[in-house]
């Protein structure tokens, strides 16, 4: 038995609580941890029947503690280190998955790691009722490397597009103030995926997601990704507010807008006065070879929503806009107690720093070349393989069958990979720093797998 004692100096604590019962101490697979508060001091208890935890100990624990909205994969990370992880067995796995397309940095990049320590130890929170100088660094930054004049820092790419969808609406109501019933309309397309929240899930396609809570957000018409004539329509009826994109898609199936479809949605957007916003929580940020997947179209939008990679692994989501858009914010119309924290805007510099630079680019897109050439030489005989799509290190693998039993057949040879689209696409979106020589590790064990689909 252990005992560690912590100092709560300077804290006062109440000597009784008549309203709170005394919660029993979880029970781990025999590991019991207790915390009891005396006068100033916590005391923290550990009896332990196994030296290690497995596996299966934790997740028959999870299953009685989480609420049950994640199908997980039937593995326990206890570490990672570049594009490798490992799990408490000490299994160790290629990670084309990068934590959704986050981890663009991969695990534990040492820059990383020291922005964060460094940060942790001077200030981590004060709220946005404050300034703070990791927030207006990174935001300087965003605004220099983008389209954009001004930023509004989220928690998440949900948040952001929920964001989005406010400062839309008040721009329009802004932009025609004697009109009852300004443009309160949007339009998203098929495939699409914006998030998980009200407003955003009303804007994302699949009807799974968006049933169990209906109603959601009215006022969203969905159309056929790249149906540039239904749009243009639709755009130029005057009740639109904003048209959502996803220049690249990503849990769609990896589709790739055209740059007839993207222009033509501008050119409608500037005549009607409705906003474009592009969704590059996924596709953006180095994940194209590009620094914004917009930038190969030569299209730019009003807003711009992005999350994943930003803060490498921290939670942060970012809207950014041009001046006539922000013109229409006013204080209090939008705001998040934690959006922006110095602790992740430090992470999101080194992150960004990184990535920007234009030789880690040109890295990015030389690999996402060779990957796929690689992908469609090893794996195009199959018959079950359909199509090799995508840009830079954002890639899709079209089966004519279920991907499932593919990711777990190489979930078992040591590799680790997405699906996307109708679970019929296999999504690699690995590490941007990923390279050529794992690529082609992962391209055998996909080889080696595939029977698995048979």
């Amino acid at each position: 038995m252990t005992t560690s004692h912590f100092s709560l100096t300077n804290t006062f604590l109440p000597t009784t609580n008549l309203h709170r019962k005394t919660p029993p101490c979880p029970t781990i697979s025999g590991r019991r941890v207790c915390f009891t508060t005396n006068n100033l001091e916590t005391h923290q208890t550990v009896s332990t029947k196994h030296d290690v935890l497995t596996s299966k100990d934790v997740m028959e624990s999870d299953k009685k503690v989480i609420v049950g909205t994640y199908a997980r994969t039937p593995v326990v990370f206890s570490s990672g280190k570049g594009c490798k992880l490992f799990d408490v067995e000490g299994q160790e796995y290629l990670d084309l998955t990068s934590g959704i397309a986050v981890n663009a940095l991969g695990h534990c990049d040492p820059d990383w790691i020291q922005a964060v320590t460094q940060q942790a130890n001077t200030l981590t929170h004060v709220s946005n009722i404050f300034y703070t100088l990791p927030q207006v660094e990174l935001a300087k930054r965003l605004v220099s490397c983008s389209f954009a004049d001004r930023v509004f820092f989220t928690n998440s790419g949900t948040e952001a597009n929920e964001a989005a969808i406010k400062f839309a609406r008040k721009f329009q109501r802004f932009s025609h103030p004697d009109k009852k019933h300004p443009p309160t309309e949007f339009i998203s397309f098929s495939n699409s995926f914006h998030g998980r929240t009200m407003g955003a899930l009303a804007l994302t396609s699949k009807e799974h997601y968006r049933t169990p809570f209906q109603p959601v957000m009215p006022g969203v018409t969905f159309l056929e990704y790249g149906d540039t004539q239904a749009a243009t329509e639709l755009i130029q009826s005057g009740n639109i507010a904003a048209v959502f994109v996803e220049p690249i898609q990503g849990e769609g199936g990896i589709y790739s807008a055209t740059k007839d479809f993207l222009q033509s949605l501008r050119a409608a957007c500037d005549v009607a006065g409705s906003l474009l916003v592009f969704d590059e929580v996924q596709c953006g940020l180095g994940r194209t070879g590009y620094l914004w997947a917009h930038e190969d179209y030569n299209v730019f939008p009003d807003i711009m929503t992005l999350a994943k990679p930003l803060a490498g692994g921290l939670p942060i989501g970012a809207v950014l806009v041009t001046e006539k858009v922000a013109e229409a914010i006013n204080y209090g119309d939008h705001g998040s107690t934690f959006a922006g924290g110095p602790l992740v805007c430090n992470a999101a510099i080194v992150v960004l720093d990184k990535i920007s630079n234009p030789s880690f680019l040109a890295s990015v897109s030389s690999k996402g070349q060779y990957f796929m050439k690689l992908l469609s030489q090893k794996l195009g005989g199959n018959s079950h393989v359909k199509e090799v799509r995508g840009l830079g290190l954002i890639i899709g693998i079209e089966l004519d069958v279920p991907a499932a039993p593919l990711v777990d057949a190489c979930l078992h040879s040591g590799l680790l990979i997405l699906t996307a689209g109708k679970g019929n696409v296999v999504r690699l979106v690995p590490p941007l720093i990923i390279s050529e020589k794992e690529l082609e590790h992962a391209a055998e064990v996909l080889l080696k797998c595939l029977p698995a689909l048979d």
